[in-house]
C-alpha cells in the first residue's frame, strides 16, 4: 500500500541540514510510491522548499511564525501537528538530531503512535520495510517492522544515502497559517558553544583527540589536519573533563554519536562509552603509543606511535598530495 509521508526539514544557520535530504530518501523507500511531503517550520523558511523538492519531495508545506524563529518543542509541536491534522499522513520521518530527538516523542505521544528511533538503514521498501537500528550502545543491531498504525521513524545523520539533486524537478511550495499560542517556553537568547565550520554529526571526516593530546594546544595540529581534510574536530570525555576542549566536542554514549566515512582517534584509549559514539564509522584509524589500547580492537588501521610525531607527518603528506 502506498503511503503519504511527511518529512521534517531542518534549517540551521541559513541552510538546510543534509539530514533533511537523507530523511527524504528514507521517506521515498517507505512510501511505496506514495507522496512525500516536506515540512518546514521557522520564521523565514519558504525559500528552502524548492531545494527539498529537488532532493525528492513531491511538494512542501511551510509554517512561518515569529515564535518559530528559535526551536521550542511547544512551538514546533503546534506547527507540525497542524500539518498532520491537515494532511493525515500514513508515515512521518525526522532526522535523529537534537531537534528530532526532542520533538519526535512529543508528536508520537500526541498521535498515540509508536516511534522507531535512530534508524541507520532500511531493508526493503513500502510495507515490507525493515528498519535497522543499533542497540546496547552499538554492540548489536535489531531489525524492526511496523505492523500497524502510523509509521514514525527518525534517521541517524550520515547513514541513509541522499537522492541525487535534480535542479529541473518542480513541485508546489505552499504556506499554512498556524497561530502559535500559549508557549510555555520563550527563547530570549541563544549562546552557542559549538565549533565553527563542519558540523561533526554530519561530517565525512572526524579527527578526535583524547587525554593523550595533553593540552588545549595539543588540539591545534588536529584542527589543522581536519581543515586540510575538510573534516570536523571531536574529543573523548577524558579530554573534555581535562578541560582541553569544550564538551560540545564530546563523542560517546553521553555525547554525540557519529558515523563519518573516516574517523581518526588520536591519543584515545577506547573506553566503551566513547566507542559507543563512533564504532559505526566506515573507516576507523587509531593513533596511540600504547599497543594494547582498546581502540585498536575496533580500528581498521592502527598506528602505534607518538601522536606529536605522527600527526605532523600526516599533515605534511596530505599537503603533498593536495599540492599534486
Amino acid at each position: 500500500m502506498s503511503k503519504k509521508v511527511l518529512v521534517l526539514g531542518e534549517v540551521r544557520e541559513g541552510a538546510l541540514r543534509n539530514v533533511s535530504f537523507e530523511a527524504i530518501a528514507a521517506a521515498k523507500k517507505v512510501s511505496g510510491g506514495g507522496e512525500v511531503v516536506g515540512v518546514l517550520l521557522g520564521d523565514s523558511v519558504q525559500s528552502f522548499g524548492e531545494t527539498m523538492i529537488q532532493y525528492g519531495a513531491d511538494r512542501v508545506l511551510t509554517v512561518e511564525h515569529p515564535h518559530l524563529k528559535q526551536y521550542t518543542s511547544d512551538g514546533f509541536g503546534q506547527g507540525f501537528m497542524a500539518i498532520v491534522e491537515q494532511e493525515k499522513p500514513e508515515a512521518i520521518v525526522f532526522g535523529h538530531t537534537a531537534l528530532g530527538k526532542d520533538l519526535s516523542p512529543k508528536i508520537a505521544s500526541k498521535l498515540a503512535s509508536g516511534l522507531i528511533s535512530d534508524v541507520t538503514d532500511i531493508d526493503g521498501e513500502g510495507d515490507d520495510a525493515l528498519f535497522i537500528r543499533p542497540i546496547y550502545s552499538g554492540k548489536a543491531f535489531e531489525k524492526v517492522k511496523n505492523k500497524d498504525g502510523l509509521l514514525f521513524i527518525t534517521v541517524r545523520p550520515n547513514n541513509i544515502a541522499t537522492l541525487e539533486q535534480d535542479a529541473s524537478r518542480t513541485g508546489d511550495v505552499s504556506s499554512v497559517q498556524v497561530d502559535i499560542t500559549n508557549l510555555r517556553t520563550i527563547i530570549s537568547e541563544v549562546v552557542r558553544k559549538t565549533t565553527e565550520g563542519v558540523d561533526m554529526s554530519e561530517a565525512k571526516v572526524v579527527i578526535a583527540g583524547g587525554r593523550g593530546v595533553k593540552s588545549a594546544e595539543g588540539f591545534e595540529p588536529l584542527q589543522e589536519l581536519a581543515n586540510l581534510l575538510g573534516g570536523a574536530i571531536g574529543a573523548s570525555r577524558g579530554a573534555c573533563d581535562a578541560d582541553y576542549c569544550d564538551y560540545s566536542l564530546q563523542i560517546g554514549q553521553t555525547g554525540k554519536v557519529i558515523t563519518p566515512d573516516l574517523y581518526i582517534g588520536v591519543g584515545i584509549s577506547g573506553a566503551i562509552q566513547h566507542m559507543a559514539g563512533m564504532s559505526n564509522s566506515k573507516i576507523i584509524v587509531a593513533i596511540n603509543k600504547d599497543p594494547e589500547a582498546n581502540i585498536f580492537k575496533v580500528a581498521d588501521y592502527g598506528i602505534v606511535g607518538d601522536l606529536f610525531e605522527v600527526i605532523p607527518m600526516m599533515i605534511e603528506e596530505v599537503k603533498k598530495i593536495q599540492a599534486n
